[in-house]
């Protein structure tokens, strides 16, 4: 966390600092070409003067030179010199007049023919300096050659650079201030998220983040209280499954622990024997199922699907149906049924005949004597509907939401004595999931419940047909 925190303050203080930087050097560099070109078009048009009133004269001298810039009022200027094509220095204000000239770009516009300027910001002032050769009828007959020393504009140009850095050092500081407790209140946030972090990884799944605002870290705290409350539901259901899983394994084992026990420890007839002995058979058997169910909502929790086939819906309901009657005959509940030929899904025959079996058992369990129970299978252009209606003793609104739960029994007294485990609607639940379709109960009228299953249809494509 301090190697973040160092990170963003050292991302901040570089771009900073490359634009102080930028800020401190473009103006003086802009400012200076600018006064550098403002001294090119300056001197280029007064040497010129200079050079055209003198390709005039009949012969170069100091007094007639001196003559004619008298005229031409040419003044600003630190040093006008002028020369003949031989170097000879004809004038010169500052006093080398007669002599050879040594100045070097005096002599190469003179051999080269082309002008040179030359301009350059000192310490204190512009030293600038223009050499302009002279001509007449086509031949080169001497030069003209003006230096400048501008210290007013360089004051300005170095005036305005040591403001431009009073202001920058103001700004860098407020800036980085700023960028500091703009940081580590970044920072804190971030930390106060990985206490909260730290806290539900302890175990303690009820604890929610405080959100403050509606920037990027404040969403982040939201995904997280979602996600806490994810794994704190996630948490009550498996420890609520443990709970039950226990309970419901551990009964019919006591259950066989204690008649097992009563046949070794007392003497008892036969037919008492075989009443004892089928009672541990069903407990056994119960306990078989619970474990055979237990195992499918393992299988389906991890994932391990089936390989989709063309399934005739109807037909599988037949199936369940044949297994059911001796059931309902018992039960003394009237059995019907309204099945539609062609309702073909892609599923597995297996699963979907839980389905129907499992939602159809518990229609016939759960009902009254001389009840009834009407298994529907219909298809639409896109889907094929399962219905299972009963009239028996209806589910609470208040239990709908919960009746796909594992172990969630509405009558427990009921449920237990009917041999239910609580198990066989989640199968349903997770079977339907898994072939991509929905469950939705609802009360059948007059009274009663009624279970709807959407599947997807299958496809011309999908059944070759």
């Amino acid at each position: 966390m301090h190697s973040l925190r160092f990170r963003f303050f050292a991302f901040i203080a570089a771009l900073l600092l490359i634009l102080l930087v930028l800020l401190n050097t473009y103006p003086l560099i802009s400012s200076r070409d600018a006064v550098y070109e403002e001294k090119r078009s300056s001197m280029s048009a007064a040497a010129s003067v200079v050079a055209s009133s003198l390709a005039g004269l009949d012969r170069l001298s100091q007094d007639s030179v001196a003559e004619v810039l008298t005229f031409l009022d040419i003044s600003g200027y630190s040093r006008i010199l002028v020369t003949d094509r031989s170097g000879l220095v004809v004038y010169d204000d500052g006093g080398t007049a007669g002599s050879m000239t040594e100045i070097e770009d005096v002599l190469s516009a003179l051999q080269e023919s082309r002008t040179i300027f030359r301009s350059r910001l000192g310490e204190s002032a512009f030293r600038s300096s223009y050499a302009l050769p002279m001509s007449a009828q086509g031949a080169i007959t001497g030069a003209v050659y003006l230096c400048e020393y501008d210290r007013e504009r360089a004051e300005i140009i170095y005036g305005i650079q040591d403001r431009i850095r009073v202001l920058s050092f103001v700004i860098g500081t407020a800036a980085l201030l700023v960028a500091g407790v703009f940081v580590l209140a970044l920072m804190r946030r971030l930390q106060d998220l990985v206490r909260s972090m730290r806290v539900v990884a302890g175990g303690d799944y009820a604890y929610r983040h405080p959100i403050r605002g509606q920037d990027e870290i404040s969403e982040l705290g939201t995904e997280f209280n979602l996600l806490t409350e994810r794994l704190e539901t996630t948490e009550k259901q498996r420890r609520r499954f443990v709970s039950d899983a226990s309970h419901e394994l551990k009964t019919p084992l006591a259950s066989i622990r204690l008649l097992s026990d009563s046949i070794v420890q007392n003497e008892m007839d036969p037919e008492t024997v075989r009443g004892f002995a089928s009672d541990i058979g069903h407990e056994a058997q119960r306990l078989q199922r619970t474990t055979e169910e237990l195992l499918d909502l393992s299988r389906m929790d991890d994932g391990i699907g089936f390989v989709p086939e063309p399934s005739d819906v109807s037909r599988v309901a037949q199936d369940a149906l044949v297994l059911l009657r001796p059931l309902a005959q018992e039960r003394s509940v009237h059995l019907t049924q309204a099945l539609e030929e062609g309702c073909v899904v892609m599923g597995s025959p297996d699963e979907l005949f839980k389905i129907i079996f499992n939602l159809t058992e518990n229609a016939i369990k759960y009902n009254v004597p001389e009840g009834s129970v009407h298994l529907t299978v219909r298809g639409t252009e896109s889907t094929v509907e399962i219905e299972v209606a009963d009239t028996g003793i209806g589910i609470p609104e208040e239990d709908r939401l919960n009746i796909f739960d594992r172990f969630y029994r509405v009558d427990k007294a009921r449920s237990r004595a009917s041999g239910g485990n609580g198990l066989g609607l989640s199968i349903v639940h997770d079977a339907v999931q898994a072939h991509g379709g929905s469950i939705a109960v609802g009360q059948n009228k007059p009274q009663g419940s009624k279970f709807i299953v959407t599947l997807p249809r299958a496809s011309e494509e999908e059944t070759g047909i």
